[in-house]
């Protein structure tokens, strides 16, 4: 499961005295890193390629908060409930990632851990980090989540001229590799294959492509995501959804006592009676995560070696 990738996967090799960036490219699914892999094996020797699945939902605030706790949102929101952010709680829902590798690190591995942690949300703050790769060098693990191919997907919906170009699943492939080519995150690891490094790239969640649009009523605190729904008294078409009634069972959050989860399947996505036809003329074929796919769920877990 991919909430366990740190310890399975990392930890065992903090301790080699060669440090580790872990990059988190959040919404990468496994067809994008095969395309920028062929960029990165010119510079790396890929060492290990493995996969896991994400937690439902699919969604950034619950899979990549589990990934750097490394524990279920059951677990996080008793663990941290100061820190933790329920659907229905205002404000960010990632905005203590690095308390939750910090405990992760001392809780599995008993030692203080040299780590840094940075999310790059701007071309000047990739920068940033190229430029002063040397400040890292010094610590056992540096994670740096860069969150452009997520903003990408969501562009791809609001925007018109990002359809146009990302109109097919290949098109969405040959984006993600231009906008590679030119990255800040190509030059930051073509700096440190130079170094004496070990480099690993993730995700947390993949995306896919919705076409067909199913009916679901709610209450007003439902939340707004296409790909699941958690509330009370959902009304939903059964065959288009993945229904947990209880969800402590699968180590949620149980908001109220009557709250279930709903989770879209194949290239399915939730839309309201009211406003129907426009919301379904805005949203189908963008591509959308939360719900349950092979696009969503199979997360790469890549490392390579400086050569």
């Amino acid at each position: 499961m991919s909430h366990q990738l740190f310890a399975k996967k990392l930890f065992p090799k903090l301790e080699s005295g060669k440090p580790t960036f872990f990059f988190l490219i959040d919404n990468l699914r496994y067809d994008q890193w095969r395309i920028i892999n062929t960029i990165l094996t010119n510079y790396y020797r890929l060492d290990d390629e493995d996969s896991y699945y994400s937690i439902l939902p699919t969604a950034t605030q619950y899979a990549r908060n589990a990934i750097f706790s490394g524990l279920m949102p059951l677990e996080m929101e008793k663990r941290y409930p100061s820190l933790w952010q329920n659907d229905e709680d205002e404000g960010g829902k990632n905005l203590h990632e690095e308390d939750f590798i910090d405990d992760q690190i001392k809780r599995i591995l008993r030692k203080n851990c040299k780590f840094s942690y940075h999310k790059i949300l701007t071309l000047d703050q990739g920068r940033d980090i190229s430029e002063n790769l040397s400040n890292l060098m010094s610590n056992d693990l540096n994670v740096l989540v860069y969150n452009f191919v997520d903003m990408l997907s969501h562009a791809r919906t609001d925007m018109a001229m990002i359809r146009e170009l990302a109109n097919d699943e290949a098109a969405y492939r040959s984006l993600t590799l231009s906008w590679f080519e030119h990255s800040p995150l190509l030059e930051t690891l073509k700096r440190l294959s130079q170094k004496n490094v070990r480099v690993v790239i993730s995700t947390d969640h993949g995306t896919i492509k919705v076409k067909h649009a199913s009916k679901v009523i709610g209450d007003r605190n439902t939340n707004t995501n296409l790909r699941y729904k958690q509330g009370k008294n959902l009304n939903f078409i059964a065959k288009d959804v993945f229904h947990i009634k209880n969800p402590h069972e699968a180590k949620l959050p149980k908001l109220h006592v009557s709250s279930s989860f709903i989770f879209a399947k194949e290239d399915t996505y939730f839309v309201y009676p009211n406003n129907y036809n426009q919301f379904v003329n805005y949203y189908n074929e963008t591509f959308q995560h939360g719900g349950i796919s092979l696009e969503e769920v199979i997360i790469p877990f890549i490392t390579y070696s400086t050569k």
